[in-house]
């Protein structure tokens, strides 16, 4: 099959030199994907890999508990591929209004990326489809403080960016100029719709993914918007019931392909060797999904039953070891709160599963005073550990 560039090349002044900027053509793709059987089988692969994961909602007994740290811990990958040094220990923390061990600009990039995702949920939910205006909201709430503040929160980029290198003439590659981005923005949007075409849903997070990324139609935060993005469709269109799949951690174990298969794609037009990467991203991350949600539940039973050992302290122990749960790193002023048990009965509780092996002292302090549920956060931080710390 014959293949041609994505698109075309414009030349452009921007930062007192000519640059080549790429303009891509519109999706689908042209010529069509090659589905080759090994292709199609891969496809059908992740597909049965979605499937087991979306039917993981059924083993928890809570989803939300699980979604609450599973989100945290992709925004914590998503943000260290933009080069955040946060741990989820940090973000916790920082939601804690307790001090991280980093700097709270990092923390607080992560914090926006849970906001955004929240947010973005709640717009579908309300019945907001997946459109620009989505995309800008979201966008807005990522950006909304700290580094990102000062570079148009919510607003498609007016001036030339580029990725790679210190400056356009010799970065790795140089989106299209902004007075082209609300077009490419506009065409893209009309096939996230079906638009010319009807697209099967996986292949069409796929190829979004790499439109959006190649348009990088705002000035930061392209990166981790366009990967919330793959999880933001496949929700939109029932693939999941709930944002479970998280491809950064796959993405940023295997960067220097997945940048060359982008590159590729519009260089060359191959995009079966990037769908065949996206599919496996798909594979990999929903097995190891399924996983830990089953090291999870396998954890909380095994802690229950040694808790259901403790005769008469059970019942409020119990209680304090499921809103651990919920926040893994807690103080016990919040599980007061949260529980709505007495401080002294929760104190109790404490040392109970400390006792245990369940919980750790993070704090000596006599008043309020931060506990971990170890366990827990080890399995959900796998990944994301930061080197020398």
């Amino acid at each position: 099959m014959k293949r041609k560039l994505q698109g075309k090349y414009v030349t452009l002044s921007t930062a007192g030199e000519e640059v080549r900027a790429f303009v891509p053509a519109p999706l689908p793709p042209d010529p069509p994907i090659d589905w080759t059987p090994e292709l199609r089988s891969k496809f059908d692969q992740a597909l049965l890999a979605l499937g087991r994961l979306d039917s993981v909602s059924t083993l928890l007994p809570d989803t939300s508990l699980f979604l609450y740290m599973y989100v945290r811990k992709e925004a914590v990958l998503s943000s260290m591929i933009e080069g955040t040094q946060s741990s989820l220990s940090d973000l916790l923390l920082f939601e804690l209004d307790q001090v991280p061990g980093v700097p709270l600009d990092d923390v607080r990039e992560v914090s926006n990326y849970v906001a955004a995702l929240d947010h973005g949920r709640r717009l579908l939910t309300d019945g907001l489809p997946l459109s620009l205006r989505l995309f800008r909201e979201i966008h807005g709430v990522l950006l909304a403080k700290g580094r990102g503040s000062s570079q148009a929160p919510g607003e498609f980029r007016r001036s030339q960016n580029w990725i790679g290198g210190t400056r356009p003439g010799n970065a790795a590659f140089v989106p299209p100029p902004a007075a082209a981005v609300p077009e490419c923005m506009g065409k893209l949007e009309l096939f996230l719709h079906d638009r010319p075409e009807p697209t099967p849903t996986l292949l069409k997070a796929a190829l979004a993914h790499v439109q959006f990324e190649t348009i990088h139609p705002f000035l930061d935060g392209n990166g981790r918007l366009g990967r919330l993005l793959i999880t933001l469709l496949l929700c939109e269109y029932k693939v999941l019931r709930e944002p479970m799949l998280y491809l950064s951690l796959y993405f940023k174990t295997h960067r220097q392909a997945y940048y060359e298969l982008l590159n590729r794609v519009r260089l060359t037009g191959d995009w079966e060797a990037w769908l065949d990467f996206f599919a496996e991203a798909v594979i990999v991350t929903a097995t190891q999904a399924v996983e830990t949600a089953q090291q999870l539940f396998d954890l909380s039973n095994r802690d229950r039953d040694k808790i259901g050992g403790l005769g008469r302290a059970a019942a409020s122990t119990l209680q304090v070891h499921r809103a651990l749960m919920e926040r893994p790193i807690a103080t016990s002023g919040w599980l007061v709160e949260k529980t709505g048990i007495s401080p002294a009965t929760v104190n109790k509780s404490l040392a109970h599963l400390a006792q245990l092996g369940i919980v750790r002292e993070l704090t000596a302090k006599k008043r309020n005073r931060l506990f971990s549920y170890a366990g827990y956060v080890e399995i959900m931080s796998r990944g994301t550990e930061l080197p020398g710390r």
